[in-house]
């Protein structure tokens, strides 16, 4: 069945969200690349990760037992639920800190609104969605800033702690890793069908349920077990991030394409030709990086270069540990389904695609 209002808090409200959400998406892949180059560099020893890795936060050492671990990101509406938006958007910020095994302490909001057209119950109902997401991972919202805008944007920055000497990057992928990923691909195609008003209602219940859920646990659990290497997988896709692991760890990383978990409909929705266009501009920008097997179908190959939002953690890790971990997080409830590829040592790509 489509439509999409069923999961809202009222179809005035989701009605308001879709008229002001216009399409909005991250910079592509290659589009950052050249403005991160061009940025001037201060070095600083304190720096332990800085902007230059494409990592997925900052860190800043504090003394020799403790560093600051600090992120941000915001976006457009996604869901028709404002709450669920605000959860979503939360759990979002949240996910760059977890991959980089950190725990989060604080947060600010960052909003931008319409107030004029739009009911500030609906802002209410964001934030409260934001906060408690954010006491969730054990965390506080401290404050925030807004602007009226003529569209709604959202999200928070966030500051958690790391020990400098248990740092996990998306640089420290090795031969004979296995990789695992934590949530299923598609999100950004659920999300299209949503802007379309062409969407199922069981795809908004399953993918809003799995965007809400924090990689808390996925991330205590690489910790647990003894990760190498961790991304989180958002904006620029499983492929993107991939390559950005891959390229990090000057290794070549290789995906059994049929292994990978995707929701349900994707593939359906890729057909309709609800393709977000970032995710066609990851492909092209890539498309000498990566080999894909002629078996590997079309419709699958679109899926794996959906840019997500809060999506899971892609960990590499060794074999064995790889094992111990999908045991745990499917004890735990996460919905990872194992393995889904292997790190290589360096070959002529940076990733490979196969059946």
């Amino acid at each position: 069945m489509k439509g999409g209002d069923t999961c809202g808090s009222g179809k005035e409200t989701i009605g308001r969200l879709r008229h002001l959400r216009r399409v909005s998406s991250k910079i592509p892949v290659e589009d950052m690349a050249y403005i991160v180059r061009h940025l001037p560099e201060y070095p600083n020893d304190r720096v332990l990760v800085g902007p230059k890795t494409f990592a997925d936060a900052g860190i800043y050492k504090i003394n020799d037992d403790l560093a600051l671990v600090g992120t941000l990101d915001f976006f457009t509406p996604v869901v028709n639920n404002p709450y669920d938006y605000g959860q979503i958007a939360a759990a979002n910020a949240l996910s760059d800190v977890y991959a980089m095994g950190g725990k989060p302490l604080t947060a600010m909001n960052i909003l931008c609104y319409p107030l004029k057209s739009l009911d500030k119950d609906v802002l209410v109902e964001i934030l409260k969605g934001g906060a408690d997401k954010i006491n969730e991972a054990g965390a506080t919202v401290v404050g925030g800033h807004t602007l009226q805008d003529n569209e709604i944007k959202y999200g928070l920055s966030v500051t958690g702690i790391i020990h400098p000497g248990k740092i996990v990057t998306n640089a420290g992928a090795r031969p004979g890793d296995a990789l695992v990923l934590t949530k299923p691909l598609g999100t950004g195609l659920i999300i299209a069908a949503i802007k379309a008003n062409k969407v199922f209602d069981e795809d908004v219940s399953v993918v809003t349920r799995s965007m809400t859920l924090l990689n808390k646990t996925s991330s205590e659990t690489m910790l647990e077990v003894g990760a190498n290497s961790c991304t989180d997988i958002t904006g620029f896709g499983l492929m993107g991030h991939a390559f950005e692991m891959a390229e990090a760890s000057r290794a070549t990383l290789s995906f059994s394409a049929e292994r990978i978990p995707i929701f349900d409909g994707c593939e359906r929705y890729v057909r309709m030709g609800l393709i977000p266009g970032v995710s066609k501009l990851s492909k092209k920008y890539l498309k000498n990086d990566i080999r894909i097997d002629s078996a590997v179908r079309e419709e699958l190959i679109d899926v794996l270069f959906d840019a997500q939002t809060s999506g899971g953690l892609l960990i590499s890790l060794q074999r064995e540990k790889a094992e111990t971990l999908c045991k745990k997080l499917q004890e735990k409830g996460v919905m990872t389904v194992g393995i889904v590829g292997e790190v290589w040592e360096r070959r002529d790509v940076s990733i490979v695609v196969l059946p």
